[in-house]
């Protein structure tokens, strides 16, 4: 299963597609809201909700992530209890979603959509007890599965409360508190997405939160030490991606965050060699608090 491939540059968002991913938030939201509790959000609006909704007054429209163009959301492993998960699909498709499907036109059954506009939303589940680890769909109804995604469970761990007030798909006004996935899990998630697949875009993200997380590298590498005590080997694989990936301002993380930015050739050297930066202090902070040899 391949997954789909992202814009590599910022040009390729808009804040228009943005600002549908954010209604379909608030409708998966707002249909969900008993079970909000066993959902959170992750992927490509993290960055937007954890900050530049917080520091919109601060940020020039240059600073501004470039926004998103689907919608993340990760399922609790609890939901698998008494088939929870049975309710939440009959409650998404009574708001008009249901499976988006590929170029061949077979059903993407992790991925649903809703019409009109097109916006997508993928699931994801932590592994659940049992799993195979090559299996990367977990089945819950003959429609309906989650990408089974390494570190999901530690975004559970960090949730974040973050109030978005805005519009549903169809509309109507509505304010609710989204579950948004914390800065360390997120980071987490994106080192080791980049690992494997090499979008520019999970590059760039998570170079974005390191730049503009308030606290910095410190706080973020103090959050990794807890998650390591739930969670040593997904911690450890990430950071060992990071280090890998991120090595030097020549190393595919850098250049990809940058290439993914650069406006000319000229900014690419700039932008590598900040990229570089955020991450070699992360993992110097991590070295620091003996997560790292």
């Amino acid at each position: 299963m391949a997954p789909d491939l992202k814009p590599r540059h910022r040009s390729g968002y808009s804040r228009e597609e943005t600002e549908q991913v954010e209604m379909v938030c608030l409708t998966v939201i707002g249909a969900l809201g008993a079970y909000v509790g066993d959902l959170c959000v992750v992927g490509g609006l993290v960055p937007i909700l954890l900050i530049d909704r917080q520091l919109a007054l601060e940020a020039t429209e240059e600073d501004r992530h470039p926004g998103t163009n689907d919608f993340d959301v990760g399922l609790s492993i609890a939901l698998l209890d008494d088939r929870r998960y049975a309710e939440v699909s009959k409650r998404l498709r009574a708001e008009g979603f249901g499976p988006d499907k590929n170029d061949a036109g077979n059903e993407v059954r992790q991925r649903w959509r809703l019409g009109d506009p097109e916006v997508k939303v993928d699931f994801l589940m932590a592994p659940p007890p049992g799993h195979e680890e090559d299996v990367r769909l977990h089945d819950l109804e003959p429609d309906l599965a989650a990408l089974v995604t390494q570190g999901l469970n530690l975004a559970f761990e960090e949730k974040i409360e973050v109030e978005l007030d805005g519009t549903t798909i169809k509309g109507e006004k509505l304010r609710r508190t989204i579950p948004v996935c914390g800065p360390a899990a997120f980071l987490i998630l994106k080192a080791l997405a980049f690992a494997d697949r090499m979008e520019h875009k999970d590059a760039f993200d998570l170079v974005y939160l390191l730049r503009r997380n308030p606290g910095g590298a410190d706080v973020i590498a103090e959050q990794l030490v807890h998650h390591a005590t739930r969670d040593e080997q997904v911690v450890g694989a990430a950071l060992t991606a990071l280090a890998d990936d991120f090595e030097e301002v020549e190393s595919i993380g850098p250049m990809r965050a940058a290439e993914f930015s650069a406006e000319s050739s000229e900014e690419m050297d700039a932008l590598a060699a900040d990229a570089h930066g955020y991450v070699d202090d992360l993992l110097r902070a991590c070295r620091t608090q003996g997560l790292l040899g």
